[in-house]
């Protein structure tokens, strides 16, 4: 794709209206489908088999073959502001979740809400990392960790014959609709976070089977976020898979997302964020083979249930007007905690960590990781299915979405309506737009930039064009177009440009603070 010259970009740019408006709904496309929306938790975006990977994902591969791949897909880079863009179509700085998840969110309504309004059974199984019970917001059940990472053998305290489950707090809050525990320590020594948020489900959707009006489930695993845990048979099937090293499986997953159509035939591999292979000690080498080989398990077991889950809809006779979206919260992590604990690592009672080496391949051909404003850190893989609504399956969507846009989206599938207030709360407008068009092979109008700001990092994508920032540093100028992989820092030689994009995001931060201080009561 050409660049184009400063002054018609900066034009483009400058000619951008302030709001968004969401799409209507295609005419041509099934009314009121079921919706499921399955988020994984730190997963990469090369770590599923259609996205390039060796690990064995066959059943979300067949939901790709027979449904869209969306290569950009933006997330926030870390759980908790993501989650809240996902469930309110805005921005985590409107609902005040761009530095902690203390409070309530704010100005907003919930996916629970919006789609309870539009007639819809809402269900809600897995992970939250907010301070609110779901059942409040809309949901009309709720089991799921509320706040963030626990153990995924045991999230509570030591049980009778087992070793001290690995832990960072052992009294992260739980609920089971109106009851809230914490600790949580289940009684199953069968317990596994992914088998067990998809059993809850499952006994909802058998249970709502003979119901009439459609109903939405969110399915937010806590896998493969750390700690790196998995069950020994799936563990077995990796060890030994990764002593190759990390240049090895990164090059051979690019590779795989070349004859998949991801990438550029052309395109080249960009430069390893990880250390050379050969530099490790042997064991240094078996340690980083394991920690790959559980990683690699449990997005295996999160692939295992989501065809226990396809399968369900079979049986009940509603797989065919079912939308189901798959996505990553954020890439994968380079966070390493560091616990007392001990055992073999994917057990119990080990505490082990992807780290940066590995996210690196998770992520390729990606830059960074989660907490940065790259597309390493903010860019998921996608894949929709809906047998009756898809109309060119196994096609891939290189338009570049938003987690805000989820909202727009979903109520234009539901015909639902998005409220002015709700129980008597002002609500912000949406910011982000419904990609309904998308699914019927369209393109779909955005208008406006996306914005990006998480810790120490900010972003804005404009058309093909991003300005990026790390730590204060200069702000970084990229046309995604012809560099996807941020390597060409152009902000140099473009640096009317550059002020403009940085001035817009300064712009879109001002304009949040005048809405927020406007519709507090």
């Amino acid at each position: 794709m050409r660049i184009f010259s400063p002054c018609y970009a900066l034009l483009f740019i400058l000619l951008i209206p302030t709001m968004s408006c969401h799409s209507l709904r295609q005419d041509h496309l099934p009314l009121r489908p079921n919706i499921i929306l399955i988020l994984a938790d730190d997963m990469g975006w090369s770590d599923l088999g259609s996205f390039g990977s060796e690990i064995k994902t066959p059943h979300l591969d067949r939901l790709a073959e027979n449904g869209i791949r969306f290569t950009h897909m933006y997330n926030t880079s870390k759980c908790f502001p993501s989650r809240a863009c996902l469930l309110t179509g805005l921005y985590a700085r409107q609902v005040g979740y761009d530095r902690d998840y203390q409070g309530p969110l704010e100005h907003a309504v919930t996916l629970g809400e919006a789609l309870r309004m539009a007639g819809y059974r809402t269900l809600w199984s897995g992970k939250h990392h907010g301070v609110e019970n779901p059942v409040f917001r809309g949901f009309d059940h709720y089991y799921g960790l509320k706040e963030g990472a626990s153990n995924h053998f045991n999230p509570g305290l030591q049980r009778e014959g087992e070793g001290m489950p690995a832990q960072k707090r052992p009294d992260r809050p739980w609920c089971f609709d109106s009851l809230e525990m914490a600790p949580f320590s289940p009684e199953q020594r069968d317990y596994y976070s992914t088998d067990y948020f998809t059993r809850w489900a499952l006994e909802w959707l058998e249970r709502y089977r003979s119901e009439d009006r459609p109903f939405f489930l969110y399915l937010s695993y806590t896998v493969p976020h750390d700690p790196l845990m998995a069950w020994p048979e799936d563990i077995d099937r990796y060890l030994g898979s990764y002593r190759e090293g990390y240049e090895v499986i990164r090059q051979r997953r690019f590779a795989r997302q070349k004859q998949l159509g991801l990438v550029a035939v052309e395109a080249g591999l960009p430069e390893a964020q990880h250390r050379p292979w050969s530099s490790l000690s042997h064991d240094e080498q078996l340690m980083e083979d394991s920690t790959m080989a559980v990683y690699a398990a449990m997005v295996d077991r999160l692939d295992q249930n989501i065809g226990s889950l396809v399968d369900k809809l079979e049986a009940i006779g509603k797989a065919a007007n079912t939308l189901i979206i798959f996505a990553s919260d954020n890439g994968a992590s380079a966070e390493v905690v560091r616990l007392h604990d001990y055992g073999p690592i994917g057990s119990l009672t080990r505490w082990k960590s992807q780290g940066a080496d590995w996210a690196n391949v998770s992520n390729t051909p990606l830059r960074y990781y989660k907490n940065y404003s790259y597309e390493g850190g903010i860019c998921t893989p996608m894949i929709v299915w809906w047998p009756d609504g898809i109309r060119r399956p196994g096609a891939v969507d290189s338009q570049p979405l938003h987690f805000v846009d989820f909202m727009p989206t979903l109520l234009d599938l539901a015909q639902g309506k998005y409220p002015s207030e709700y129980e008597g709360r002002p609500i912000l407008p949406l910011e982000g737009i419904s990609f309904v068009p998308a699914l019927a092979g369209e393109t779909v109008d955005r208008k406006d930039p996306l914005y990006f700001e998480w810790n120490r990092g900010r972003a804005i994508r404009a058309g093909d064009w991003k300005a990026v920032v790390w730590d204060d540093r200069h702000w970084e100028l990229y046309h995604l177009g012809t560099d996807p992989y941020e390597q060409s820092d152009l902000a140099a030689r473009h640096p009317d440009l550059a002020d403009s994009l940085t001035e817009l995001h300064d712009r879109w931060i001002q304009r949040i603070e005048v809405q927020k201080a406007n519709v507090k009561p």
